[in-house]
């Protein structure tokens, strides 16, 4: 027997992308946050407060890394939480303070999500370009915004909370529908 988190929105993204930082700021659930990768080792669902007295929850998801599907890093342990989640929202460090280009970060998430489940990149997603208070997201955001322009992005800064009810609007609308 195998348990899974079922939450309304899935949060994917490498380790200090800032997805427990985002929990935190968007939810009451009070996630460990740390500047060092895996900080988060087990999902952790938090409930997000909407208009109209809605609620949808959301699950933080340990960092994923390059091999995810074939289980390095613990993948198949994250992996499978992501399964049953209505919705996926990448969470991009989109000043790429980790010395990777958020492009890059989309298309290998994307790549482990569909070598471990191909039914997980036909989910419902919206890409969350956290980090937009740092100096190179500006910059990042409109490459990545030329490269992808059908994608929904919504830029915030988790750590100063702006652009939280930006993503509120877009579960209640989108997500919840």
């Amino acid at each position: 027997m195998e348990l899974r988190t079922i939450a309304d929105v899935g949060l994917v993204g490498y380790p200090n992308a800032g997805k427990s930082t985002l929990l935190r700021a968007i939810s009451a659930a009070k996630p460990k946050t740390a500047a060092y990768p895996f900080t988060t080792l087990h999902p952790l669902v938090g409930v997000i407060d909407l208009p109209e007295y809605n609620r949808a929850t959301m699950a933080d998801i340990p960092g994923l890394i390059e091999g995810a599907h074939e289980n390095r890093g613990l993948g198949h342990e994250f992996l499978r939480h992501i399964v049953r989640c209505k919705s996926l929202f990448y969470v991009l460090d989109m000043a790429g303070s980790e010395e990777r280009h958020p492009i890059d970060d989309y298309q290998n998430l994307r790549k482990e999500l569909r070598l471990y489940d191909p039914t997980l990149v036909a989910k419902p997603s919206c890409i969350i370009a956290n980090k937009m208070d740092m100096p190179t997201a500006a910059e990042n955001l409109k490459a990545f915004k030329t490269r992808f322009p059908k994608l929904h992005v919504i830029p915030v800064c988790a750590e100063l909370s702006e652009g939280i009810d930006d993503i509120k609007q877009y579960i209640d609308k989108q997500v919840l529908k």
